[in-house]
């Protein structure tokens, strides 16, 4: 029998860092090690998503005793009212303990994506997945994709930190989370892909491409051989689509549009309002699974996701009153819920109500005898328009419809509905769903481009702290003899209790006539920007926009507004080629050029 030979622990240490790194250079090499990791990722969210649903749909069954969907089960008595109001307890407990516990606001993939290099806590992915199947499952008028994507994504982040990979990479990582749980959810992997390019990624490039599509396709593999069904639609033959077909289509998307608008703006109401009142924060979703309990009584279809219920519709024949009644209580359901504090996203709610809003579309359609399209089809329309003026993602929203309903000349509808929706809301409101709450806690991200670097490149990281500085009071004759010219550039200047006073340049002082009148010449009289300051906190863009304000070649940086006191410089040339610098390593992430 032979012996191992004995490895010191420092010598274990160096050969699983260097295996490590071998694992690091494989995957930076080039896109096949990122491909073979998106399809680690595409399992991982195939399996979670098969988990959250059964979990979800686990309790419906104990607290509804109802198998299969909650919205379509047509369910009545008092536990329709009970359910919410106890799943908003809960919550409300969740809430109460996390606020002692957790500080800081959770982050969702977009968010991670746009501001911080694609890191997300893996520890808050699964708070918030756990939050929205508590919310989903006793019955809050919220869908699981928020859940979905969050902890599948989460996961990814947390390998790829462990891989050490580059920010790019991790993005990316990110993004193909995202594309795996949206594909096995609704067994659309192009939807998923989508989902990710347009709205977790934020640009599409062909590098980007394979890790997403291959994540998307592997967990729709895994999902579908775990017993998973994603969503169907039949919408039957559609016959000839003619030119005027699209009118209503461009019709349907400025409707949505307005609408959607309308929903966005009514979350933010009620939050507004609840954050305003006297109800703390652990009593709000008790409040609102009140709200939800009563409002399910006049129809259970407005309980959960709404997936039931989304067949229902399309299959039946409904009177006008009845689509527009059931949408205004979605409506209502759905924007209490998230605005009540309970946990999930208006993804589903979304293709429901845009489901509704284009099968009552059809009743006006009927005044018009060239158009012939069914109901149904209007519906399918309607789904996908809303949702782009909700969620965001024309592409996703059409390549959604397409894998739904498998048949191609509806696609082209949906394509106009969705770009004209998309139009709209871009210019008359400029903000997704996720977007605008992020404008509402004072961001200024509409997607989630990378704009985190940009930040994360600040003064204090720029600036020298080498800096010459002398006190005012000095006078001039003893300052010359301290900084002979040549000695430096500028120099600092402060009071005698240490506050910045302003800039001298040497250049100045010897450039003026020493035989000048007796008193003309002080060191007051030689001061610069003694307004005009840079804050370790301000990122490029903002020393940028200030350097170009004052027409200075360098500026000051103090440690704040108050105290006052210079901590460094930074001049304008070096700014702006860090920018570059740091533009044009973005540029070669997203082109693949390492």
């Amino acid at each position: 029998m032979l012996n191992k030979p004995f490895q010191s622990p420092s010598t274990a240490s160096f050969l699983n860092n260097l295996k490590a790194s071998r694992l690091q250079a494989l995957l930076r090499r080039g896109e096949l090690g990122l491909v073979v990791l998106a399809a680690v990722i595409g399992i991982l969210a195939g399996l979670l998503v098969s988990l959250v649903s059964f979990l979800s749909a686990s309790l419906h069954f104990l607290i509804f005793g109802v198998e299969g969907t909650l919205s379509g089960s047509g369910i009545t008595g008092p536990i329709v009212l009970g359910g919410p109001i106890i799943g908003g307890v809960i919550l409300g407990i969740i809430v109460f303990i996390l606020s002692k516990t957790r500080k800081k606001p959770m982050v969702d993939p977009i968010e991670a994506n746009a501001l911080h290099g694609g890191r997300l806590s893996l520890t808050d992915s699964i708070i918030v997945c756990v939050q929205n199947i508590i919310s989903n499952g006793f019955g809050a008028s919220v869908g699981l994709e928020a859940g979905y994507t969050q902890i599948a994504s989460g996961f990814a982040s947390k390998l790829g930190v462990k891989l050490k990979l580059r920010r790019g990479d991790l993005r990316l990582l990110v993004g193909c989370g995202a594309a795996g749980a949206i594909a096995a959810a609704f067994d659309a992997p192009l939807t998923g892909a989508f989902y990710a390019v347009e709205l977790i990624i934020g640009s599409y490039t062909v590098v980007t491409l394979a890790p997403v599509l291959d994540s998307a396709l592997v967990a729709k593999i895994v999902s579908s051989e775990i017993g998973g069904q994603g969503l169907s639609i039949d919408i039957g033959a559609v016959g000839n689509i003619t030119p005027i077909d699209y009118l209503p289509a461009v019709m349907r998307g400025i409707v949505c549009a307005g609408v959607g608008i309308v929903l966005m703006q009514a979350v933010s109401f009620i939050e507004e309002t609840a954050r305003k009142s006297f109800i703390s924060q652990p009593f709000r979703p008790m409040i609102g699974g009140i709200i939800i309990g009563l409002l399910a009584l006049v129809s259970p279809q407005v309980l959960a996701g709404g997936h039931g219920a989304l067949h229902i519709n399309l299959n039946t024949q409904s009177s006008l009153y009845a689509l527009v009644l059931l949408f205004v209580l979605k409506s209502i359901a759905s924007a209490v819920s998230i605005g009540s504090g309970f946990r999930g996203g208006l993804f589903f709610a979304s293709l429901f109500m845009g489901a509704l809003l284009g099968k009552s579309f059809a009743f006006g359609a009927m005044l018009f005898p060239a158009v012939t399209l069914r109901p149904v089809i209007y519906a399918v329309v309607g789904m996908s328009a809303f949702a782009a003026a909700v969620i965001g993602g024309p592409l996703t929203m059409t390549f959604l419809a397409l894998e739904l309903t498998g048949d191609f000349p509806i696609t082209a509808l949906v394509l106009a509905s969705v770009i004209t929706t998309s139009l709209v809301v871009r210019v008359s409101f400029g903000y997704s769903f996720a977007t605008w709450r992020f404008h509402l806690r004072g961001e200024t991200i509409r997607s989630a481009q990378d704009v985190g670097w940009i930040r994360d490149l600040t003064v204090a990281k720029m600036m020298r702290a080498d800096v010459r500085t002398a006190k005012l009071s000095m006078g001039l004759e003893e300052f010359c003899k301290q900084f002979p010219l040549g000695s430096t550039q500028r120099v600092i200047m402060v009071n005698d209790v240490g506050r910045y006073a302003g800039i001298v340049l040497l250049p100045e002082i010897y450039a003026d006539p020493m035989d000048r009148e007796e008193g003309s010449r002080s060191l007051e009289t030689y001061l610069r920007y003694n307004k005009d300051v840079l804050l370790p906190t301000m990122n490029v863009k903002q020393a940028a926009a200030i350097f170009d304000s004052t027409q200075s070649e360098a500026l000051a940086v103090m440690n704040d507004r108050v105290q006052n006191r210079p901590i460094g410089l930074l001049t304008e040339s070096h700014t702006l080629r860090r920018y570059s610098e740091e533009l044009d390593l973005r540029r070669r992430e997203v082109a693949g050029e390492f």
